[in-house]
């Protein structure tokens, strides 16, 4: 099992995020506890007031909210009253076993999941305390939990599933708004609070990956203009298809303002991953012989570092970014150095060229004495210049000179 916990201001949009997902019929309400009505009588204004009362009691808590998920492996399959049961323990046991809340189970994933909609302001108005509520208390009952109900444990699910977040199907921007707002949610949830990114082409460096894209508008549309931000759907060749969602009409509401503050924060919690990128990328010039900068990508990609390139209508590389799936962090090439840089990778990859055609220069040399069929160093440094020029068309690059010549010698030792 795992258990995610986020803190909201508003209840409201908590509780009108579940009921809408009842009204869609991807979700049913299975538990109202601490509340003075049964389920089947409660209305939406009764379980809202409920909430609101408490919050009432301490208008200084700036959060008084909780969204709790509680997810569980694709194998398993839990009757209504065993999630209820499970719901309940993992309430007591966070401290929040007193306080109103809501169960809902949802139906709109590929793994089955609960949410539970609650609040931290208590009878006497003081607040729960909600500081490393994940370390102290979650995650010591997720694991009793999962001892006394014998659920999948979530360690074992970590070690065989590195990434499970998929790239959205196209088709099924075919159904519409509500289908593609589904689809696009999914991987907003996962990248928005789990990836670190500092700036919006960053952020998009991670989307896109999932054929998801946000978007600013050009500076003259209203959008731009408004500080709006549009989220679409991208088909194979990235570009947009479907209806554009607007940030706001999502549950966590990704605005433009929300991500400024994201960029900030992540800003400072990602300096420490960059040695850990720039260090990998590093060893693959050091393991490996790489002439492009795609060969540097399907070198990183084993690492699972994945290399967004960037380049002119002419084919030139121009820009170079690096997402790295095992810190999840996001760094364009150029904050992480001139050598990490799009002009830094070619130049490496030119090194490597230049290092590559000595050797085999100096081997052939050694082995034969005929130097009549070398290239000059005037020849080589016209291959390079071509190769540079040609921008990132190449592709483990090695001159045509070179291939005849090493056919020849095959040829020779047979």
């Amino acid at each position: 099992m795992v258990a995610v916990i986020k803190t909201s201001r508003s209840i409201n949009s908590i509780l009108n995020y579940n009921e809408n997902k009842v009204k869609e019929g991807i979700a049913e309400c299975i538990s109202a506890v601490n509340y003075p009505l049964e389920l089947e009588k409660l209305s939406f204004t009764q379980k809202l007031n409920r909430f609101l009362k408490l919050s009432s009691l301490n208008e200084n808590a700036k959060r008084n909210s909780v969204h709790i998920s509680l997810n569980f492996d694709p194998s398993e399959n839990h009757s209504k009253e065993k999630l209820t049961e499970i719901a309940d323990t993992y309430m007591e046991k966070i401290g929040f076993g007193k306080q109103p809340y809501l169960v809902y189970q949802h139906h709109d994933a590929g793994h089955p999941h609960l949410h539970v909609v609650t609040n931290n302001i208590q009878r006497d108005g003081k607040r729960i305390d909600l500081h490393l509520i994940g370390v102290k208390k979650s995650e010591p009952a997720r694991k009793e939990i999962e001892e006394i109900f014998g659920l999948v444990k979530a360690e074992g699910r970590k070690q065989k599933e590195v990434f499970t977040l998929k790239p959205i199907s196209v088709g099924r921007v075919e159904y519409g708004k509500a289908e593609s707002r589904k689809a696009i949610n999914s991987v907003l949830n996962k990248v928005l609070f789990d990836y670190k990114y500092s700036s919006l082409p960053e952020l998009n460096a991670v989307l896109n990956l999932y054929n998801v894209h946000a978007d600013r508008g050009t500076e003259e549309s209203r959008v731009f203009k408004n500080n709006g931000l549009l989220y679409k759907i991208l088909d194979q060749s990235s570009k947009p298809i479907g209806v554009p969602i607007k940030a706001s009409e999502f549950y966590s509401r990704p605005t433009l303002k929300f991500l400024e503050g994201k960029f900030k924060s992540n800003d400072a919690e990602k300096e420490s991953c960059k040695k850990y990128v720039k260090n990998a990328i590093k060893l693959a010039f050091f393991r490996e012989d790489i002439f492009s900068a795609e060969k540097l990508s399907r070198v990183l990609e084993r690492e699972s570092i994945y290399t967004i390139l960037r380049k002119s209508n002419e084919g030139q590389l121009y820009g170079i970014t690096y997402v790295d799936h095992k810190t999840k962090s996001v760094f364009n090439g150029s904050t992480l150095g001139k050598e990490f840089s799009a002009k830094g990778i070619q130049e490496s990859c030119a090194m490597n060229i230049v290092a590559f055609e000595k050797k085999y220069q100096n081997n052939v040399s050694a082995n034969t004495g005929n130097f009549q069929n070398l290239e000059s160093k005037d020849h080589v440094k016209e291959n390079l210049a071509d190769i540079l020029l040609r921008g990132e068309k190449i592709n483990d690059y090695v001159s045509k000179q070179f291939k005849q010549k090493k056919k020849k010698k095959l040829y020779n030792g047979i």
